[in-house]
């Protein structure tokens, strides 16, 4: 299974992404059209014979169970989360096993009055490419600005901000839904989000979130609190070391903050991952932040290549209503999002943050997706030096390009800002991220704002 390339779309190291050939509207998961489900999820991968299905409300277990079993399918899991329960929902999700193919299950679910939406447990993945070489030897170009030293025009402009004493903050959190994050790496061990919650080693769920002894975050690839596997989880390793790894330590490389927790949501695994593990792990943000109050101020999302799910969309526009940011990487398939849509940076959620990448010259990156309108801005992605973990768990660094590497370095400029504006929204937040672009050529016409993040103003 491919990984997404910008660490979006691939986790094999360099495969490109599914391309969801989809048109930008949002489309619903169940249609009176024919085609509708064919068009929903053309050019997308996903589970085979498993489907989601959404009752609508009010319907009886009988009349659930009726339904169920005129289908013949095999119920594998009711997702019912803390957020969707607080958001109101009451009758949560239906992971179903077919004895069908998933288009015929999802035709058939489509013809029931007791259905709102069938649709496909979709598969996500991400891609990064492996090149070589930190920030002293010229290495960390993304970070730089045309006037430090060393030099790149092209940077967001990070030395700027840490030279004025803007290097981010401990009350500051984001998570990263990805692959796990290597919470022993050197220069990200100091920053990773430990849960003050759950009294860890009991095997109790002292918080009440639903996880028991989530001290990390959770593992939903193998259900279990877990969240680093081993050197396979290189992926959110590199996305983490770019959002916050410790600066001014005299170790590998600098994030964006040197002071940051980052917490680690597991639901892409050596296969990638599903629209139902994306739901459980986007509402565990939610929840936290909702249950604690916690300084969540966005997930990093460098994964795509499902096509549209209403479940999916509705966790985002859950996390939306907690005020936590979406930053989606826009693919790597070189593509239109206004015309090709990609999910999931291509929801029409107000949280979301769609970024494409370029290189250090400026030019768009010729693997990265685009759109005048889908996208929001570009960032460095190309030839990123963050840090890794070794076949024997130890702490390294090297290079990759994607999408997935320019949607890290969005992350941790809404991160700086709300370490410096803490009373801000996430609309506010959001605003003023993009409100601060450095016009690019090569993105004129190609993202909303036409420029490159650069966090110097902040």
């Amino acid at each position: 299974m491919a990984l997404l390339l910008a660490g979006l779309f691939s986790m094999s190291a360099c495969k490109k992404e599914a391309v969801t050939q989809l048109v930008p509207t949002e489309p619903t998961a169940l249609s009176g059209d024919p085609n509708a489900v064919a068009m929903m999820t053309a050019g997308a991968n996903y589970m085979p014979n498993e489907v989601l299905v959404k009752f609508r409300k009010g319907i009886s277990p009988t009349n659930k169970g009726l339904a169920i079993a005129r289908m013949r399918a095999t119920v594998q899991e009711v997702i019912l989360t803390k957020a969707m329960q607080e958001a109101g929902e009451a009758e949560g999700i239906y992971l179903m096993k077919m004895p069908i193919g998933v288009m015929e299950a999802i035709q058939g679910f489509k013809n029931l009055p007791e259905v709102e939406y069938a649709e496909p447990n979709f598969i996500y993945t991400h891609c990064a490419t492996s090149n070589d070489p930190y920030f002293t030897n010229g290495s960390l170009w993304g970070m730089y600005s045309i006037g430090s030293s060393p030099a790149n025009a092209y940077g967001i402009s990070a030395v700027t901000a840490w030279a004025n004493g803007k290097i981010g903050s401990n009350e500051v959190i984001v998570a990263i839904i990805d692959e796990g994050v290597m919470n022993t790496h050197e220069d990200l061990s100091a920053n990773h989000w430990i849960n003050p919650y759950d009294k860890y080693g009991d095997n109790i769920d002292n918080d009440g979130n639903g996880y028991k002894d989530d001290k990390w975050g959770w593992d939903w690839t193998g259900n279990n609190n877990s969240t680093y596997d081993g050197p396979g989880d290189d992926h959110a390793t590199h996305v983490a070391g770019t959002i916050g790894a410790v600066g001014s330590n005299g170790k590998g490389v600098a994030g964006v903050n040197w002071l940051i927790k980052m917490i680690s949501c597991k639901f892409l695994g050596t296969n990638g991952g599903t629209t139902a593990n994306a739901v459980k792990a986007v509402d565990y943000v939610t929840n936290m932040k909702k249950a604690h109050s916690l300084n969540i101020v966005a997930t990093n999302n460098s994964w795509g290549g499902g096509g549209f799910s209403q479940s999916l969309k509705d966790a985002i526009d859950r996390a939306d209503a907690q005020n936590i940011l979406f930053i989606a990487a826009a693919g790597n398939a070189g593509t239109d999002n206004d015309v090709t849509a990609s999910y999931p940076a291509s929801y029409t959620s107000p949280n979301i943050i769609a970024v494409a990448a370029i290189d250090n010259t400026g030019k768009l990156a010729s693997f990265s997706q685009y759109g005048a309108t889908s996208v929001d801005i570009g960032a460095p992605g190309v030839g990123i030096y963050s840090s890794l973990p070794t076949s024997k768990n130890l702490s390294t660094y090297g290079s990759y390009s994607g999408t997935s590497m320019a949607t890290p370095h969005v992350t941790g400029a809404v991160a700086l800002y709300a370490s410096l504006h803490g009373s801000s929204t996430a609309a506010q937040i959001k605003a003023a991220v993009l409100g601060s672009v450095v016009s690019t050529p090569s993105l004129s016409g190609k993202c909303a704002t036409g420029g490159r993040v650069d966090v110097s103003s902040y």
